[in-house]
């Protein structure tokens, strides 16, 4: 069963509880504090597999958690990092984010990419004794694991898609230009499922061809197997468009090729404008005077023109020559970039206005539960990412009260596990 689009949920490991923890050893009248930090969660992985070619696996699997971290333990001992969760994936599978369809992935190298971050660990009770506060009796709670529901959608990574009516001859054409042995059969919709095959021309050159399931006019509208395979196409560099210049079934070559041409256009009108050949099959059954009207036709249009048999295996190696000589000229497949994620945004979502600062052994202690996302975002080792944090607070009306409750500079302030000195 060939399945090229799946919803799933996924989740990183939230990172591990700080440890409260005092120091007890014989004849050490007073240890201190030696609560050790939490663990940091798993994260979560997808890589692309070229063993796999169908995403059926995620029609019965619908979650996917990657471990959380371990508490922290006494001694100062930090907690054990969560086991990182790698999901397997067909080449060519693209991530999206479900809701605002935002980018995450493309899975079209062999390079892991990581799509949710594990939380961070919290901090033991070790890190809060200071001079004034010499017994800290607290700790702090891991942060969570970032989470996505998501949509898998596969997108068949070949350099020629095949686009056409079905019963056109394309089944026929990609299993006499390569290896591949799709099913055969004289009648509509005998493909089912995008097949691929590799066309080679010597020992170091060859492309990959995509077999799409033949397209009807009003597919657009759901007639037919509508639009649903012609993702498949959208990375292909080039389209041959295979037509029936014979006419055998009763159709005419001029409006098939005009309407699958407008099918394109509704579907992506960029993939409308994707270089393209023309194929004219079945001229060993057509007439002279078709073949050529047909010619002046797509010529006038300005596409290349070809006339060929794929049945009898005449014209093929011509076609299959220019297509070759046409991608050398052509960009490489088409990959997406993951888009990042919008702070702003985030930050407008999370209704910083809301929160609360109270004073205690004279730390000013500020909470907010939308604060937790965004410090999982900010790099406390950059200072473009710590100007960003710093520039949240500002406008979320923090630090204009924490000036309100007489903060002075030198003072501590914590949020959440980050602590950090007031400086005017």
């Amino acid at each position: 069963m060939f399945v090229d689009k799946a919803r799933i949920t996924i989740k990183a490991g939230d990172g591990g509880n700080g440890k409260v923890s005092f120091h007890r050893e014989k004849y050490v009248a007073a240890g201190g504090p030696d609560g050790g930090d939490g663990g940091r969660g798993g994260d979560v992985y997808f890589v692309a597999d070229t063993n796999l070619s169908s995403l059926i696996d995620f029609q019965y699997r619908k979650r996917y958690f990657a471990e959380k971290g371990q508490d922290g333990g006494s001694k100062k001992c930090s907690g054990k990092t969560g086991e990182d969760l790698v999901i397997h994936v067909p080449k060519g599978t693209v991530v999206r984010e479900r809701g605002t369809g935002r980018i995450l992935a493309d899975l079209s190298g062999p390079d892991p990419v990581r799509v949710a971050r594990g939380g961070k660990g919290g901090w033991g009770n070790s890190h809060f004794a200071t001079a004034t506060r010499q017994i800290p009796r607290f700790a702090k709670g891991g942060y969570p694991g970032e989470s996505f529901d998501v949509e898998l959608e596969l997108k068949l990574l070949a350099d020629v898609g095949l686009a056409g009516f079905p019963n056109v001859g394309k089944s026929t054409l990609i299993s006499v230009v390569s290896a591949a042995k799709p099913e055969i059969a004289n009648y509509h919709f005998t493909t089912l499922v995008p097949v691929l095959g590799v066309v080679k021309l010597g020992p170091e050159e060859s492309f990959v061809m995509a077999d799409i399931p033949g397209l009807i006019e009003g597919a657009s509208e759901g007639v037919g197997l509508g639009h649903e395979f012609l993702r498949h196409v959208d990375r292909c560099r080039l389209i041959v468009h295979i037509v029936d210049v014979s006419g055998c079934e009763g159709r005419d070559p001029k409006e098939d090729f005009a309407a699958i041409n407008r099918e394109l256009e509704r579907f992506d009108p960029e993939l409308a404008r994707r270089p393209m050949m023309v194929a004219a099959n079945k001229c060993d059954i057509a007439t002279p005077e078709q073949i050529e009207d047909f010619r002046a036709f797509v010529e006038a249009q300005g596409y290349p023109f070809f006339a060929i048999s794929a049945a009898a295996r005449k014209g093929t190696e011509e076609l299959v020559k220019a297509v070759a000589k046409r991608l050398q000229d052509l960009p490489p497949i088409k990959e997406y970039q993951p888009e990042p994620v919008d702070r702003e945004q985030l930050l407008a979502e999370a209704k910083p206005n809301q929160f609360t600062i109270r004073v205690e052994d004279g730390v000013y202690l500020v909470e907010a539960d939308w604060l937790m996302h965004v410090l999982g975002m900010v790099d406390m080792d950059d200072y473009e990412s710590l100007q960003y944090f710093q520039r949240v607070l500002r406008l979320s009306g923090i630090i204009d009260r924490l000036e309100e409750m007489g903060i002075q500079e030198g003072d501590t302030v914590s949020i959440l596990n980050f602590e950090f000195e007031y400086l005017r």
